[in-house]
């Protein structure tokens, strides 16, 4: 493997600040644009050493394709990719939808393209409200939201396993706080897990009576036996519009384009299952009109906690 270095985000406040304007290595870009050194910075949607080990075959097809030398950061969390965008530690990005909108109130970002998912055959997806199979909760409405209920979310910035559980406990009658995210009343108890495996766990283990995830996760955890198959049941879905990836406005059109161009023509089996796509869509900032939407009316539009 080609890629130079695969850190921690953490690692990133060691580094001497870098210039937030043209590529983060200080200027030199290639004939097409892009920084001779490609920082791509990754939100941990799983637990960050499982999220690095799986995109390392994506870096060395970005260094392929667009001839330059590519390296990976994986987040601690959400908000470690977000600091490091604004400070131009790195110039490419990989965010969920509510990231996204969070992080573009402080830095100019141009959304690439989200994928085509493997699971729906569109650029949405699903979010899940899950609970334990043996339980006996059947309904949202009529078997959570109450008195004594507990609910998990993933990280408080998590589009498909923070904001969009919370639009399905808002339409079934919860009042979460706009100031403070851990309170939803009728619910006795919320919790915020860091991540949808840890999700999973935490109703599995009985934590939470139930919880938001990111359905295709679910799925993926089940075929590795991480969670076992059919141990959680769903209760409510939505769709979520895909994860976008981002670059910084500052790198420029000639280099937003290329991005976007070596994203569009991937076409290698290997890689695209690895990233679960089919294949790879253009987006636009107005796709992330509902995520603006819901975000600000439920009190998580702002910056990244």
């Amino acid at each position: 493997m080609r890629i130079s270095r695969i850190l921690l985000a953490f690692v990133l406040a060691l580094a001497a600040p870098l210039t937030a304007c043209g590529g983060s290595d200080g200027g030199a870009v290639a004939a097409n644009g892009v920084p001779k050194t490609l920082r791509v910075g990754l939100i941990p949607n799983v637990a960050p050493d499982r999220q690095k080990a799986q995109y390392g075959p994506f870096g060395d097809y970005l260094e392929h394709a667009l001839g330059v030398q590519v390296e990976l950061f994986v987040a601690a969390d959400y908000a470690g990719v977000v600091t490091a965008l604004a400070s131009g530690r790195i110039d490419l990005a990989y965010l969920g939808g509510l990231t996204y909108v969070q992080a573009e109130r402080q830095v100019g970002l141009t959304p690439l393209v989200t994928e085509i998912d493997r699971e729906t055959g569109t650029p949405r997806y699903l979010s899940a409200i899950v609970v334990q199979a043996a339980s006996p909760y059947r309904n949202l409405r009529s078997d959570i939201v109450g008195p004594g209920r507990t609910f998990a979310f993933g990280d408080v910035s998590s589009t498909s396993g923070s904001l969009y559980p919370r639009i399905m406990l808002d339409a079934a009658g919860v009042r979460c706080s706009t100031r403070r995210m851990d309170e939803c009343p009728p619910l006795k108890r919320v919790t915020f897990t860091g991540g949808h495996d840890a999700t999973a766990a935490a109703v599995l283990g009985g934590r939470a009576d139930a919880g938001g995830i990111e359905l295709r996760i679910l799925h993926r955890l089940e075929r590795e036996g991480k969670v076992p198959a059919g141990a959680l049941r769903v209760i409510e879905t939505r769709q979520v519009m895909g994860y976008p990836w981002v670059a910084r406005t500052a790198l420029g059109d000639r280099a937003v384009q290329a991005l976007a161009r070596a994203f569009t023509t991937m076409r290698d089996p290997r890689t695209l299952e690895l990233m679960r796509a089919r294949r790879y869509t253009r987006v636009a900032a107005r796709d992330y009109d509902e995520v603006r939407r819901q975000a600000g009316r439920l009190g998580l539009g702002g910056a990244v906690r």
